[in-house]
């Protein structure tokens, strides 16, 4: 059995913060997903937290009381720590302190496969050390004017060239980004150019986007071999994957599947992830999809409408898809505007997501009767594969053929409807 770190969670509730247990226990699961066992955990309730440690005194007795019984390792914070806050907590604790962004971008870095999201991690993480390595600085730097040490220049000299460092890598990784960021854009024009409808999956981590994207391709059968990663977890998914799916009239769309949300979800991993996130805003509609069994899907689905106003998506028309419908024991309402309700699991409600987003995404067909010459059998391939052919008959001049097409499609070979 492979070994798994040992750790402590800590959290203050601020004010009773209804959502704080929750928090709490999605801080064990980012804790799970980074390999690391949760021994115990330790809550405190507060008007503000402690500028110095973050929780008080007596929290901080039991927090090393915890930490000797269960033979700890480490300690996770639910909030983003100060740099004097990790310093001061890990002197008395005398064990590693870490903090939620921390974590979360442990993770990022662990997961990432492509070179693209490894570029957009290592900015992320070196912007989470950059200001706390000027934090630290400047608190040697008072130890220093007060007489602590004596070996000041040369202490001085190396952080200044350690901050220097970090902003030349990240100056070079963003110029590396940039390059895949312009294919990116590329991709994305001929996409656009290409008439083809882009749907976005997005929603909170672990609702099971993944999981729909995957059903889509299996009852549509347009990419085969094609599934993309999926696992019950938190941040399962940090790439961002296109497929066509195809539908049996040969309509079709492309559907993306990119990174879940999370509350708290660190500044640096959004302004990082800008490239892959601009998947989102320039999507035709968005599929926004929400784990229905979860109590607490009606603050996941504001945490996730938060993030995209941020990012400018907010008026990008919205399907809401309540997934694990197989988990509810009360019975579905249908009460909620946009929604529908679907398994992925069992792959119940898909078709209706489809009728919707054909309804609303989708381009309407055109009816129209054509008479394509033999000489032009590429037109008639064309159709065969882009239309949907509802009958076919073979006359002397050609085949005529009664087809529901795009309208720009009936524009192009509008001239053959002259011929009948």
């Amino acid at each position: 059995m492979e070994y798994r770190q040992r750790a402590v969670i800590v959290g203050c509730n601020i004010n009773n913060d209804i959502g704080f247990l929750s928090m709490m226990e999605e801080l064990s699961g980012l804790a799970d997903a980074c390999d690391i066992e949760v021994v115990g955990v330790i809550t405190q309730k507060l008007e503000r937290v402690y500028a110095s440690h973050y929780i008080g005194k007596g929290k901080v007795k039991e927090v090393i009381s915890l930490i000797h019984e269960k033979h700890s390792e480490m300690v996770i914070f639910n909030d983003e720590l100060s740099p004097a806050q990790i310093r001061n907590l890990e002197k008395d604790l005398k064990c590693k302190v870490i903090d939620r962004t921390a974590l979360i971008l442990e993770i990022f870095a662990k997961r990432s496969k492509t070179k693209e999201s490894q570029l957009q991690v290592e900015i992320a993480k070196l912007q989470y050390i950059l200001p706390r390595l000027t934090d630290f600085q400047e608190s040697l730097e008072h130890q220093i004017d007060g007489g602590w040490l004596t070996n000041r220049d040369s202490r001085k000299t190396k952080f200044e060239l350690d901050r220097r460092k970090i902003r030349s890598r990240i100056s070079a990784l963003n110029a590396e980004l940039e390059t895949l960021f312009a294919t990116r854009q590329n991709q994305r024009k001929q996409r656009k150019k290409a008439g083809i409808p882009v749907i976005a999956l997005v929603g909170y981590t672990n609702a099971g986007k993944s999981s729909i994207m995957n059903t889509m391709i299996d009852v549509y059968g347009s990419s085969i071999g094609k599934y993309v990663f999926e696992k019950d977890m938190l941040f399962a998914t940090l790439e961002t994957y296109v497929r066509s799916i195809k539908l049996s009239d040969n309509r079709s769309f492309l559907l993306i599947d990119t990174v879940g949300f999370i509350s708290k979800l660190p500044n640096q991993l959004v302004k990082a992830f800008r490239s892959t996130l601009e998947e989102i805003t320039d999507a035709d509609m968005l599929i926004h999809v929400v784990d229905r069994s979860n109590p607490d899907y009606k603050q996941h689905i504001e945490v996730v409408k938060e993030i995209l106003g941020e990012m400018g998506a907010a008026n990008i028309p919205t399907i809401y898809a309540y997934n694990k419908a197989d988990l509810l024991r009360d019975e579905i309402t249908k009460e909620e505007k946009d929604c529908i309700y679907v398994s992925a699991k069992y792959k119940t409600g898909i078709d209706n997501l489809i009728n919707e987003i054909c309804k609303r995404a989708i381009e309407q067909q055109v009816c129209c009767q054509l008479l394509i010459p033999y000489e032009k059998g590429s037109i008639l391939s064309y159709f065969r594969d882009n239309a949907n052919i509802k009958s076919t008959e073979y006359k002397t001049n050609g085949v005529f053929i009664s087809v529901e097409c795009k309208e720009l499609d009936y524009r192009r070979y509008k001239q053959y409807e002259s011929l009948i």
